[in-house]
């Protein structure tokens, strides 16, 4: 008998300990952010702002994990089975890939944040070397000969794909829409690119560690990174006059949130993009706010220059995708890599 209640004891003590470690467990929610490759400084310092602001709302812990590589690469790694929380990427077709390659997202994901599910925009700017050696100012300097450019494959990389549909809206934009001019203006500019890294961090090295090119093609933010990074360089940012608008969707992905249990706070941690904590960050990072209020923190910080779209050049995303960057495609048959 004695030993029975000792078992029943330690039986009921094991119950106890098992359900607070459940508790404790239930309490410290673990997400993982999938994200493309010229983001990560920016989501490092906003994961610990948005865990602090978590635990104070509600008094649970979370932890958020990060993920990044080239845009599509990572959009593909979430279709076959990375199970990520949320999906933080650079343009739509990014996200909708997990609706229609998995059914991991309802085919509306867009419309249940504001925006269309984008906080925050960037755009296409160039990095040059100190002093701007090279006399880099225009999209038409790219392609002059002896110059060496730097881009990520738009086969691969969100990056890339809007350095290149960049340089063909603002040849469109130029020429009243003629496509023969923009696709022999972008064949020229490919003419000048040495080596196609998979993504944006991938050229950034290239470019800033490797010693390799003239300028470096890349979103607004990452050239901010760059020269930070790289200060004893001398690197310098050049707008151009024209540039394309860069948006940066996201998503919580159902499939896995239900799996995980983390669909509230997952919701939560991409609501806090467009909370004035969350837009200030956005433009500390240098990506432009939906936010008058963000943007009025940093008067100076985004220089003015005409933005066109996407749709504006292409018809939008999936034509984009189907005509220049599907194999076969435009962009395949305009590249010849250097031999």
């Amino acid at each position: 008998m004695r030993n029975w209640n000792q078992q029943l004891a330690c039986g009921l003590l094991a119950l106890v300990l098992l359900s607070g470690a459940g508790a404790t467990a239930a309490n410290n929610a673990i997400l993982l952010n999938v994200s493309y490759d010229v983001s990560r400084e920016f989501y490092k310092e906003f994961n610990s702002a948005f865990a602090a602001d978590w635990k104070d709302k509600t008094g649970n812990r979370v932890t958020i994990n990060q993920s990044h590589g080239g845009s599509s690469k990572q959009a593909q790694s979430v279709v076959n089975g990375l199970e990520a929380d949320v999906v933080t990427m650079n343009q739509p077709t990014d996200v909708d890939v997990l609706f229609s390659s998995a059914r991991l997202i309802p085919q509306n994901w867009a419309a249940r944040l504001p925006n269309h599910s984008v906080p925050f925009n960037s755009t296409i700017v160039f990095l040059v070397r100190r002093d701007n050696p090279k006399n880099i100012h225009t999209w038409e300097d790219l392609i002059q000969p002896g110059i060496s450019v730097i881009i990520p494959n738009p086969k691969t990389s969100g990056n890339g794909r809007y350095s290149y549909l960049a340089a063909w809206g603002h040849v469109l934009k130029k020429s009243a829409g003629d496509e023969q001019q923009a696709r022999e203006f972008v064949g020229k500019l490919f003419a000048n690119v040495p080596v196609l890294d998979t993504g944006g961090r991938g050229a950034t090295t290239t470019f800033a560690e490797r010693g390799i090119g003239d300028v470096l093609l890349t979103f607004e933010n990452e050239a901010a990174t760059v020269q930070a990074n790289f200060a004893d360089t001398g690197l310098e940012v050049v707008v151009p006059p024209d540039s394309i608008l860069a948006e940066s969707p996201v998503a919580w992905v159902d499939r896995y949130v239900q799996k995980h249990h983390t669909e509230a706070v997952a919701r939560a941690y991409l609501e806090y993009l467009y909370s004035d904590a969350g837009q200030e960050l956005a433009a500390k990072y240098y990506f432009r706010p939906k936010s008058q209020a963000a943007l009025n923190k940093f008067p100076n910080r985004f220089k003015p220059l005409e933005l066109f779209t996407v749709n504006d050049v292409t018809g939008g995303w999936d034509k984009a995708q189907k005509t220049h960057f599907a194999d076969g495609g435009i962009f395949d048959q305009i590249y010849q890599p250097n031999k």
